[in-house]
């Protein structure tokens, strides 16, 4: 199949833990890849954010990846996008008159946005992944979701009228019920994580050395939403171990991000600043050795659509301690690899961390049934198979949506 991805701030190419580069980046990337491996001729339609970037760059694992011209070639925050996403449309439009896709995959709403208007011309099916829902983000953001006002309604608009939702967990099914698309519209095909890279027992060199006898780990991007200040407060009641927080900016430029700075203040006022270190951004190279350093891993967000961090945790053997969220609740099997936290009380992720770390049988069980279920379910191989299943279905089946579904 001739497959257009099309993920309009999240590029294959960027480089993680920034405030917009995270999970879809790595989703976007790695399915492409294995698409590809598997013979199929794989485009990735991403914004140009700098004038410096070729037209065209071949992805490491096969495919190619294009820099669209819509706004400014320069960096613009993803919520400031949307007045852009008609010229994203209009260019995919004429490139797909040239050289039509089978099927185009969206990622993320203005993706699915500027989808459907390059390929209504040419009547080809959109499926659509959101990666997160403005319902979701607005009922646990309020005042501080800077999503345009639109949003919302293009997303229904979104989910109604293309030609298959591609959704990451089960929690994502019933939010979009309540949105009003039909359950039997959308197929739940989740997150993967490279087994190969992730693994227990990758050597490190240059893993922090331990200032306590044990070590609990948060990573992903540096934003307030991934509920860090709650792995802080919870610090407070845990004696003996360590936090690091791994994302962000570079070590480097810490000190002039406004998250970075309510995070130390916060472990300052607490009176655990002595055991609580932000490393920023790391290698991805060296994130499978800093994993397997740590006692725990903790994810302990507000909300989490799926949530990349705990598989790469389970990939490597160790468990995951987890607020009862989103995707945390397709991926964490609790009790089994490690175990699901209430969102808003830091003393019962503290009770719960105390529990497993005075328990090394009981860690190493978790850690070793975190594998298993790594290899049985998130591989990207698996995950391939599962969106490849759909991508079939959906060209077979495809029909043109009608004019009342089509987004302005």
């Amino acid at each position: 199949m001739r497959i257009a991805m099309v993920s309009e701030h999240a590029s294959p190419l960027a480089a993680l833990g920034g405030v917009d580069a995270g999970g879809q980046n790595v989703y976007v990337a790695r399915l492409s890849e294995e698409l590809a491996r598997r013979g199929h001729d794989v485009t990735v339609y991403t914004r140009r954010d700098c004038t410096d970037l070729p037209d065209r760059v071949p992805l490491p694992g096969g495919g190619v990846v294009e820099h669209v011209q819509a706004g400014p070639p320069e960096p613009v925050p993803k919520d400031e996008l949307l007045p852009y996403m008609p010229g994203f449309g209009a260019r995919l439009a004429a490139a797909w008159r040239h050289e039509r896709p089978d099927l185009v995959h969206a990622h993320f709403w203005m993706s699915g946005m500027a989808a459907r208007i390059g390929a209504r011309p040419r009547g080809v099916p959109v499926v659509q992944t959101f990666h997160a829902l403005g319902t979701v983000k607005r009922r646990h953001q309020g005042r501080r979701d800077t999503s345009p006002g639109e949003r919302i309604g293009i997303e229904r608009q979104i989910g109604r009228g293309c030609a298959r939702v591609l959704a990451t967990c089960a929690d994502e099914v019933y939010e979009l019920a309540d949105m009003g698309v039909p359950p039997q519209h959308v197929s739940v095909v989740p997150c993967g994580v490279d087994a190969e890279h992730f693994r227990p027992g990758r050597p490190g060199t240059d893993v922090p050395a331990r200032r306590e006898r044990h070590r609990l780990l948060a990573c992903g991007r540096l934003v307030r939403r991934k509920g860090y200040d709650r792995a802080i407060r919870a610090l407070t009641r845990i004696p003996d171990a360590e936090l690091l927080l791994a994302g962000g900016p570079p070590a480097g430029l810490l000190e002039a991000d406004d998250e970075a700075e309510r995070l130390l203040l916060l472990a300052e006022r607490l009176g655990v600043a002595d055991r609580v270190r932000l490393l920023g951004a790391v290698d991805p190279a060296r994130m499978p050795a800093l994993m397997g350093s740590s006692d725990l891993v903790l994810c302990t967000p507000d909300y989490e659509p799926f949530g990349i961090v705990p598989l790469e945790a389970m990939a490597c053997g160790v468990p995951v301690v987890a607020t009862d969220v989103g995707g945390h609740r397709d991926s964490v099997a609790d009790g089994t690899t490690g175990r699901l936290v209430p969102t808003g009380d830091p003393a019962a992720i503290a009770a719960t961390v105390r529990e497993l770390l005075t328990d090394e049988r009981l860690r190493r069980r978790y850690g070793a049934a975190g594998r298993d279920r790594v290899m049985a379910r998130y591989t990207w191989q698996r995950v391939a198979d599962g969106v490849e299943q759909i991508y079939r279905q959906v060209v077979v089946s495809h029909t043109l949506p009608s004019e009342s579904t089509e987004v302005a």
